[in-house]
């Protein structure tokens, strides 16, 4: 018998409604105290469940306060590549979709030997940051994790050269925003663990929002691309109609031009919020393709070409 592909792996995996990944994940509160910065006022945290014919059932989180990481180290040690990603769930800095962008990227992160972290950012928006604005306090929560991550590296069998970060929708703009404003600090330090690099290696943008600015054909307001910004994988469907492709569009011509390592992949169809599902829509192709990419820039245990100093 011919051994199954790794689509149909991915496949088999993801179907199996995250029992993969269930058993013994790490939970770590993300600050040692209260937050720095704003926090929601939205009363206690809650999950919402919420099925559709589109996208299935997804629980929702909501109403975050404490930001925490849940880490789901790969079960065979002598498979863990040594690369780790951070994973932003999206939800328009009101909700996070948990299982959909969280639990399932970190299965599909695990079954190619990579640890999977997922930030639990804090969410609403605050009262006073309206809709069209980006809030502070998830950013705050992006580079914290990061940097706990990398401080961890020994513990969690990681390469501290190879961390990355990967946002779905609005997570998108939060993975961005943290690969590329690494050099300062949104917040005051609180401890050592804020003396370790929060620049993460690569950075992964699904189906992003807030990367374009409203009615120009620029970035959005309040990011930059610094030369030093991490090489950047893009994906996103044509007839997207919540973040229309235009914003990976925009932010690829922008980091070509920047000089910065990018790919991008455009879908004709799939709208919005396909993750990592493997359904036999055009996205489905999009997991293997990053992780082709990822395999291009050396992130397998013997190499050294990811070279950025932290």
């Amino acid at each position: 018998m011919k051994p199954l592909p790794s689509a149909a792996l991915l496949f088999l995996a993801l179907s199996a409604s995250c029992t993969a990944i269930a058993a013994n994940p790490i939970v770590l509160d993300l600050w040692p105290g209260k937050p720095p910065g704003d926090l929601p006022t939205r009363g206690p945290e809650k999950i919402i469940v919420r099925t559709s014919p589109l996208y299935g059932t997804a629980n929702i989180i909501t109403n975050v306060t404490q930001p925490t990481l849940t880490v789901y180290l790969p079960e065979n040690k002598q498979k863990n590549t040594g690369t780790a990603m951070v994973i932003c769930p999206g939800g328009g800095y009101w909700d996070l979709y948990w299982n959909t962008e969280g639990e399932q990227f970190a299965e599909w992160l695990n079954l190619h030997g990579m640890v999977a972290v997922i930030l639990k950012y804090r969410v609403p928006r605050p009262p006073n940051v309206p809709e069209a604005d980006t809030p502070l306090g998830p950013q705050m929560d992006a580079q914290r994790a990061v940097s706990l991550v990398r401080s961890k590296a020994v513990e969690w069998g990681i390469n501290p050269r190879r961390i990355g970060i990967i946002g779905s929708s609005v997570g998108g703009h939060l993975a961005l925003a943290t690969a590329t404003g690494f050099a300062t600090r949104k917040y005051d330090r609180i401890d050592s663990i804020d003396d370790v690099s929060s620049r993460p290696d690569f950075a992964v943008l699904c189906y992003s929002g807030f990367l374009k600015a409203n009615d120009k054909d620029e970035i959005w307001p309040g990011l930059h691309l610094p030369p030093d910004t991490p090489p950047v994988f893009l994906v996103h469907a044509t007839d997207d109609t919540m973040s229309p492709s235009e914003q990976s569009a925009v932010m690829y011509l922008a980091l070509k031009r920047a000089g910065i390592s990018v790919e991008m992949h455009l879908y004709a169809s799939g709208e919005h919020d396909f993750g990592v599902r493997q359904d036999e829509k055009l996205p489905s192709s999009w997991p293997q393709l990053c992780i082709n990419w990822l395999h291009s820039l050396g992130l397998d245990r013997k190499s050294t070409r990811l070279n950025a100093s932290h």
